[in-house]
């Protein structure tokens, strides 16, 4: 397992800074968007697009690349700072998010935006793609990995479940699912809109293996993916504990930073924070 030294591990903050300002800088113009659920998947999006996928900003349609889905569409923001991070597009077309004409939709959209696999939105969808992509490559004999991640709240959804089953049966150790565990959703505390109980039993009773981290420790984040790399004959789901608005004081644990977007005063706030 690598163990990142100094210059790797502020290489990746500075990664992530980068993207949580981006994220906030981004969602004030456009006025609208999701930075809260975007913050709290900042890391784990760091850590897989700059150390662990194998993509080419060159050739985004690469047929040997491994595939991301965002399956909680609403974190746009944290996706498209990823992509501009690893270079698909230029940092500068981030501030474009929302606007007419701009290839960065308010949910992302693999017609138009270099880098992304599937268009998403409608939740509970993502695990099902990347059953789809991690049966071909199994038919085509490479060693392609799928990613998903997923909300909390999100996995409420029956489908997510149909999907876990099918990922189990077919024993697809090339997919990889990633809770993003903060534990708010929309309309108030994931616990109270529908329980989810033990989420690692749940998801192994399914037949998955299940890791369970600090999902702003950059190092377990990137040693639970090579684990799930090291596993064969079941899918793995790493439940990344997470805080909803992350780096950001007056956002971090508040459900209401969901869907809305910081107006000038607080993203000077926020931005000053961050530095």
């Amino acid at each position: 397992m690598v163990q990142f030294v100094e210059p790797q591990l502020h290489e990746l903050a500075d990664n992530c800074k980068r993207m949580r300002q981006w994220i906030l800088t981004t969602t004030n113009k456009a006025g609208s968007g999701h930075p809260g659920g975007s913050l709290s998947a900042v890391e784990v999006m760091a850590v897989l697009y700059m150390k662990i996928m194998r993509v080419d900003p060159e050739n985004p349609d690469w047929d040997r690349r491994d595939y991301f889905f965002l399956s909680k569409g609403h974190a746009a923001p944290v996706l498209y700072a990823a992509l501009a991070e690893r270079g698909f597009f230029p940092a500068e077309e981030l501030m474009t998010l929302r606007q007419a004409g701009s290839r960065l939709h308010g949910h992302p959209s693999s017609e138009c935006t270099p880098g992304v696999d599937i268009s998403s939105g409608s939740l509970g969808q993502g695990l099902s793609i990347a059953n789809g992509v991690a049966l071909a490559a199994r038919l085509k004999g490479t060693e392609q990995r799928a990613y998903v991640l997923l909300g909390d709240g999100e996995i409420q959804e029956g489908q997510v479940w149909e999907a876990a089953m099918t990922s189990a049966h077919y024993k697809l150790d090339n997919v990889c699912a990633i809770v993003d565990y903060n534990r708010l959703q929309l309309d108030g505390p994931v616990d109270e809109v529908k329980t989810l109980g033990s989420l690692r039993a749940k998801w192994e009773a399914f037949g998955w293996n299940a890791i369970e981290i600090d999902g702003h420790h950059l190092q377990e984040i990137y040693n639970s993916f090579e684990k799930a790399k090291e596993v064969k004959g079941r899918p793995t789901v790493i439940l990344a504990h997470t805080v909803k608005g992350k780096g950001v004081s007056f956002m971090e644990n508040q459900v209401g930073w969901h869907g809305v977007a910081p107006n000038d005063e607080q993203l000077e706030i926020a931005l000053k924070e961050l530095r």
